[in-house]
């Protein structure tokens, strides 16, 4: 499909008010997606999983008006400048649904893990948006299921690029890619070929080092890609790997896995940290973490690997029937590191 596809050509019957809502979960990338072209479109493809417990909720209300107004709820509280940038999102999409300008909205949304703290809220966060759109659309007269799910990932990705993966289960991948079938860079697609089952059995979790506010938005580090020494190299090398992991989720290597994953993460923030200006999201506590990792897998070689998004969590990622032993180790070894004592629990959502 190509841009045009995604243009509103139904005829649709305006109701005075209504509601939806959806559900939408995180996702962790094991290829990362970092540098974009406008209108936010990766400069290399990725793949991410879709995990279970870390999700958003969010309740569209609509009723119709004479000018887009847009307000946004965190739970009980206002976002300002959330909904200033959400008003703006659904100016920009015009196209695609030209019904949106003719209503006011009121948005109330709550996510299962801290917001803005490298857990990927904004993906899940416009993943749900988009997904309430299209129930809108749905209402209004769109309505053809599968199409509506392709459009929800268009849609999301004009949110925030990520949140584009978030709308389907299990492995994902965005970016156009020659050895992924129907892969492009306007949406999201499902992972087409068979995965061994370790892969569509691993845990998740969650080592919350800061739950805070992050110094830099993913959105400048993206920009910094612009014109950074090694951003060709590396767009390069993100195509090579993601051709390379198709094979290990096939065969069920986990070593090779854990080298790519945990090669992918430290890739992502040597960029950061080759930026100019250079920034640094890791924490002391994350490096630490890495050290006992590497320590703990050199002796006891168990298959637990790491990875990280653009923030200081760790997300560790391991086989279910090694889950005893390792979740011991988090408990014993690795909670100290985190900042409240506070880890999540989860699952890649196949």
């Amino acid at each position: 499909m190509i841009e045009k596809d995604f243009i509103y050509d139904y005829s649709y019957n305006l109701i005075d008010k209504g509601n939806v809502k959806a559900k939408c979960s995180s996702n962790i990338a094991l290829i990362k997606y970092w540098g974009k072209y406008d209108p936010q479109l990766p400069a290399n493809p990725s793949i991410s999983y879709t995990l279970t417990d870390s999700f958003t909720e969010t309740e569209l209300r609509f009723e119709k008006s004479e000018k887009l107004s847009v307000q946004v709820y965190l739970g009980e509280e206002f976002q300002e400048k959330f909904s200033q940038r959400i008003e703006k999102y659904f100016h920009s999409i015009k196209s695609y649904l030209p019904f949106i300008d003719q209503y006011s909205y009121t948005i109330h949304t709550q996510n299962s893990f801290p917001h803005s703290s490298g857990i990927a809220s904004s993906a899940s966060g416009f993943g749900a948006i988009a997904q309430c759109l299209m129930k809108m659309s749905e209402l209004l007269g769109e309505s053809e299921p599968e199409f509506q799910v392709a459009k929800a990932s268009f849609l999301a990705r004009l949110g925030s690029g990520s949140a584009c993966r978030s709308i389907y289960n299990g492995l994902v991948v965005w970016g156009e890619h020659s050895d992924i079938p129907d892969s492009s860079d306007l949406y999201a697609v499902p992972f087409p070929f068979e995965v061994a089952p370790v892969f569509k059995e691993m845990q998740d979790t969650i080592l919350l080092i800061h739950e805070g506010q992050k110094e830099i938005s993913s959105s400048v580090g993206h920009g910094l890609m612009n014109n950074h020494p090694y951003a060709k190299a590396r767009f390069a090398e993100a195509g090579k790997n993601l051709t390379d992991l198709i094979k290990i989720l096939q065969t069920g290597d986990l070593k090779a896995f854990g080298q790519m994953v945990e090669h992918e993460a430290l890739t992502l923030h040597a960029m950061m940290m080759t930026s100019q200006p250079a920034f640094i999201l890791m924490k002391p506590a994350t490096l630490a973490t890495i050290d006992k990792i590497w320590k703990f897998r050199k002796e006891t070689g168990a298959h637990l690997y790491f990875t990280l998004d653009a923030g200081a969590n760790m997300h560790l990622l391991y086989p279910e029937k090694e889950k005893g032993l390792i979740f011991s180790f988090v408990n014993n070894d690795l909670l100290k590191y985190t900042e409240n004592g506070k880890l999540l629990v989860d699952r890649v959502f196949y």
